[in-house]
């Protein structure tokens, strides 16, 4: 019979080796928890890097055809410009079968003679925001004598798209997609822009909207008459100049080139041989005499060695 003090040590031999497999169990949890903790970090690690990896080594594009971010205007034709107005290009003519009415000709503007002239091609520089209403008004109403000036050679037209509106349509950023959309046209399409623009313009949603979907965006622009649709489509729908848009509104922002410290306020901004238009908008004579009028003034001060025409009303 043992004695009792050979069973206290059976006892505690027996607790012993209980604790032990119980250290043993709590050691393995803990192997595996700090392996699978381990596992996680490494995979957060691994979808971070590679997340940032593929950022920085997406190239940043700039669209072609434009120089200091603007779009220079080589072709007027495409379309039909309503609201009173001419058909583009080709002032007072019909197409399609209709019949367009001419830009009403103001009995107050002088109309120099083109001959006797020695003026410069006008410079016109249009900052645009397709979603702002005031751009829409600028551009139905000028739009046929732009065109005209233009047809001419009488003005360059560069427009420059901003994105200054992009919270005002519902998080869809349609400020933003446009003004990527017409980057898209005017590198695959360069001329079918000045009708893209005119287009979108027209038919420019509500501010606080949800804007135009980039599929719509893509169909205006070839409707528009933009060759390469499938390329054109893709670039649209793949927002490839949102980036640039971006950048190219935050350095008009900080300054305008060619100015003397201007800056974008708002859009539109119409700038005449760097000098700011702030008429009204919707009044095409006023535009036209105030075209005239720095046309008149730049002449003076720097004559050209041969003749160019001056815009017409």
């Amino acid at each position: 019979m043992p004695v009792p003090s050979d069973r206290r040590e059976a006892v505690r031999e027996k607790a012993l080796q209980v604790q032990a497999k119980q250290s043993r169990a709590r050691l393995i949890r803990a192997s595996v928890i700090a392996v699978a903790v381990v596992a996680v970090v490494a995979v957060a690690a691994v979808v971070v890097t590679w997340t940032v990896g593929s950022a920085a080594s997406k190239p940043l594009l700039d669209p072609a055809n434009v120089t200091d971010d603007g779009i220079v205007v080589t072709s007027v034709t495409g379309t039909t410009l309503d609201d009173g107005q001419a058909e583009m290009g080709v002032p007072g003519s019909g197409a399609g079968g209709s019949t367009a009415t001419p830009a009403p000709t103001p009995e107050t503007t002088p109309t120099p003679d083109a001959s006797a002239t020695t003026a410069p091609a006008v410079d016109i520089r249009i900052y645009v925001d397709y979603l702002s209403p005031g751009s829409r008004e600028f551009q139905l109403a000028n739009a046929a004598q732009l065109a005209t000036w233009v047809e001419q050679g009488a003005a360059t037209l560069t427009y420059y798209p901003v994105a200054m509106l992009t919270s005002k349509s519902n998080g869809t950023k349609y400020s933003l997609r446009a003004a990527s959309a017409a980057a898209c046209v005017a590198t695959h399409s360069p001329d079918a822009f000045f009708a893209f623009t005119h287009s979108l313009l027209q038919q420019q949603p509500e501010v606080d909207s949800d804007g135009i979907s980039d599929a719509d965006l893509a169909a205006a622009a070839i409707a528009s008459g933009a060759s390469s649709p499938k390329v054109v489509r893709d670039c649209i729908e793949q927002e490839d100049f949102a980036a640039w848009a971006k950048s190219a509104t935050d350095r008009a922002l900080q300054g305008i080139p060619g100015t003397d410290g201007v800056a974008l306020t708002g859009a539109p901004m119409v700038l005449v041989n760097g000098t700011q238009y702030v008429g009204a908008l919707d009044d095409p004579a006023e535009f036209s005499q105030f075209v005239l009028t720095i046309a008149s003034d730049d002449s003076t001060k720097t004559p050209a060695p041969t003749p160019t025409p001056t815009p017409t009303p």
